[in-house]
Order: structure tokens, then C-alpha cells, then sequence
């Protein structure tokens, strides 16, 4: 025999009868209709962030302070002096140098900034670099290449 749309049927005892409380003291659900006794629950509605009189945590909580820029470009950075003191023979500086020196982490943005003073001469390549950084490497004989 096939089975057919109209033959379909819950299992016996799978679906019972909505509830319907507040109907008088004879049903089971008479008199407080699940709400107990007494209390704001028992007499009103309460909105639900309602903390009984306390102040509400959406209250307590501060209000906007000011914002993220999702555009943000952040930099690690280095300064001369760190140059100088990692690297004191000079010569050819790349971003992965200063990763093996641990200056920096790998596969960050890195920014070269011009605190500290050079006495050797290093040609640095590096994602950024400051005004005063380039001209004490360039017054130190060597060079910068922004990639």
C-alpha cells in the first residue's frame, strides 16, 4: 500500500492542547495562572531589562566614546637609535633583518623614525620613514628605499 498525503498523522500523544491559563479555579491553571503569588511579576508586565528599581545596566554602562577608524594603518616602529645598536658595522638593512634582530614582528608594516643619531652607514628598506629619519641616514652617507 502506498503511502499518501492525507494518511499522514502525528504519534498518539505527540501533540497536546494549548495551555489556556486564567480561566477560573476549577481548571488547573485557575486563580494565579503561573505567575505565583504576589510581587511585580504577579500583578504587571516588566519590561525584561527591568532590574526592580536598581540601575538598569544599559544605564550604567558609559555612552559613546568616541570611534575606530577602520581605514587605520598601523606601523611598527623603529628608531635610529635601535638601528645603531642592533646593527653597528652597518650596511644593507632589510624588513627581514630587522625581524631576525627582533626589532619587529614578520609581516607587519614597518616605520623607520629618526630618534637617536647615526654614525654608520646603512642603506635601510623599510615600508615608511619619517622626514628627520631620511635626512640623518642620507647626512650618514647612506640611503633609504620606501617599498
Amino acid at each position: 500500500m502506498t503511502i499518501k498525503l492525507h494518511h499522514l498523522r502525528p504519534a498518539p500523544g505527540s501533540k497536546s492542547a494549548k495551555i489556556r491559563v486564567g480561566r477560573g479555579e476549577g481548571g488547573k491553571r485557575g486563580k494565579t495562572a503561573g505567575r505565583g503569588t504576589k510581587g511585580t511579576g504577579a500583578r504587571k508586565n516588566v519590561p525584561a531589562g527591568f532590574e526592580g528599581g536598581q540601575m538598569p545596566i544599559h544605564m550604567r554602562l558609559p555612552k559613546l566614546k568616541g570611534f575606530t577608524n577602520r581605514n587605520r594603518v598601523e606601523y611598527q616602529v623603529v628608531n635610529l637609535v635601535d638601528i645603531e645598536r642592533l646593527f653597528p658595522e652597518g650596511g644593507e638593512i632589510s624588513k627581514d633583518d630587522l625581524v631576525a634582530k627582533g626589532a619587529v614582528r614578520k609581516n607587519r608594516l614597518v616605520k623607520i623614525l629618526g630618534d637617536g643619531d647615526l654614525s654608520v652607514k646603512v642603506s635601510i628598506t623599510a615600508d615608511k620613514f619619517t622626514g628627520s629619519a631620511k635626512e640623518k641616514i642620507n647626512a650618514a652617507g647612506g640611503s633609504v628605499t620606501e617599498l
